[in-house]
């Protein structure tokens, strides 16, 4: 077997044991045993458990950005385009193990690595989100206004809508009704009209 394709083993094996026992729990021993290679064999390709978290967590950026770059047109209306990324950035978020597994690590035990790990994830929607704020600013689409801050206002209020009501509310909010609360709250108040 070739030096790439025993790395993307490894990897695997990583990502495998990562999304299934978190951060904190998964050892090179364990990604070892999954990848079927020597643990020497792994520490060819990285030094620490650290880098070999952090090349995984590459590429799971690097989908997120593919899928944001899938559903920007900016032909269509900024909300328009902000309601498909953050709708396909939550379906891949609600569906990525190894995300869900970090968040669960996160809320469960705090382990560090795992609040960068989800921070850098709330990072790259972010920055996005304030791009794209900035570019409607420029083609007038909406009023002028400070990027950063209603880029976090509607991550925050998209979070908010699609998770932590479900905590306190028996009924869940349809994507129709969390949009209705998005033109109600900001798409009026930011239009340039």
């Amino acid at each position: 077997m070739g030096t790439v394709d025993r790395k993307k083993q490894v990897l695997g094996a990583a990502a495998q044991s990562f999304s299934l026992f978190g951060y904190k729990a998964t050892t090179m021993e364990q990604v070892a045993k999954i990848a079927n290679v020597g643990k020497g064999t792994i520490y060819t390709f990285f030094d620490t458990k650290e880098q070999l978290f952090d090349e995984i967590l590459h590429g799971v950026i690097f989908e997120m950005k593919t899928i944001i770059d899938r559903e920007v047109d900016h032909g269509k209306p900024f909300f328009d385009n902000l309601f498909r990324v953050l709708d396909s950035l939550l379906e891949f978020r609600g569906e990525h193990e190894l995300l869900i597994k970090l968040s669960q690590e996160v809320r469960d035990f705090g382990t560090p690595q795992s609040q960068e790990a989800m921070s850098r994830v709330e990072s790259v929607i972010l920055g996005y989100m304030e791009k794209e704020v900035r570019f409607a600013v420029e083609q007038h689409e909406i009023r002028e206004c400070e990027p950063s801050v209603v880029a976090f206002l509607m991550l925050k209020m998209y979070v908010a809508l699609t998770s932590e009501w479900n905590k306190q509310h028996q009924e869940t909010l349809t994507k129709e009704e969390i949009r209705q609360h998005f033109r109600l709250f900001l798409e009026e108040g930011l239009s340039a009209k």
